[in-house]
């Protein structure tokens, strides 16, 4: 398959795959409230899909060395994968619609902002590891969505042109790295209501009712 036949589905993970946000909120509560912070349910709505350095410093101050974000960052996971193991399920409509795309050829790439072990630890956990080309984790990019870095990563190294990749994403920062990668977008309201995502071209609730044909027609030039 050329470069120029090639097509691609680039996953997100947290709040695509799986429902991860309960388990991160706890997480970063636990390690803010040791260190006399407080870390508020809407904080964590405005910085989901951003990645850790961003949310510690927006809530820690600027003037946060690396190396405590580090510390910060590295007890905030161990906490999340501790509570995520045990409750680790894929949101509907996941498995069969990633086992359907690879029948259909496309390529697919996970791109996140997670650590790898995180990546690790759900795409095992959900027997999906094998369907993925590439992953891109958090220290495969030096900038977090919405920038489109990570995006277009996963594209270079599947050998796909943007214009031939389908981002499925979730957060407002995650829609809008897609859109400055110029790549299509099918946004799930699994984090955010639908007026928040309207950059996406195809928005759903869940990814049940959605099939490879379906974003086949994503790819498709408008006639």
């Amino acid at each position: 398959m050329s470069k120029i036949e090639a097509k691609a589905v680039i996953w997100d993970m947290d709040g695509v795959i799986a429902d991860t946000a309960p388990y991160h909120l706890s997480a970063w509560q636990e390690v803010f409230q040791e260190m006399g912070v407080k870390f508020t349910k809407e904080d964590f709505r405005h910085s989901f899909g951003q990645r850790n350095d961003t949310i510690i410093r927006n809530t820690m101050g600027e003037e946060t060395s690396q190396e405590e974000i580090d510390a910060i960052s590295g007890k905030k996971e161990a906490s999340f994968r501790r509570r995520i193991e045990q409750n680790l399920k894929p949101l509907p409509g996941v498995i069969k619609l990633i086992t359907s795309l690879k029948k259909h050829g496309f390529k697919i790439a996970l791109a996140s902002s997670a650590p790898i072990e995180n990546i690790q630890l759900l795409s095992t956990g959900l027997g999906i590891e094998n369907y993925f080309q590439t992953i891109i984790s958090d220290k495969d990019v030096t900038e977090g969505k919405p920038s489109p870095q990570g995006f277009l990563l996963a594209a270079q190294r599947l050998g796909v042109e943007p214009k031939k990749c389908i981002v499925i994403e979730d957060s407002v920062a995650g829609v809008t790295a897609a859109k400055r990668a110029g790549m299509h977008c099918l946004a799930i309201t699994n984090t955010h209501p639908r007026r928040s995502l309207k950059q996406a071209e195809f928005i759903v609730d869940t990814l049940e009712a959605v099939t490879a044909n379906d974003l086949e027609g994503l790819l498709k030039p408008v006639e």
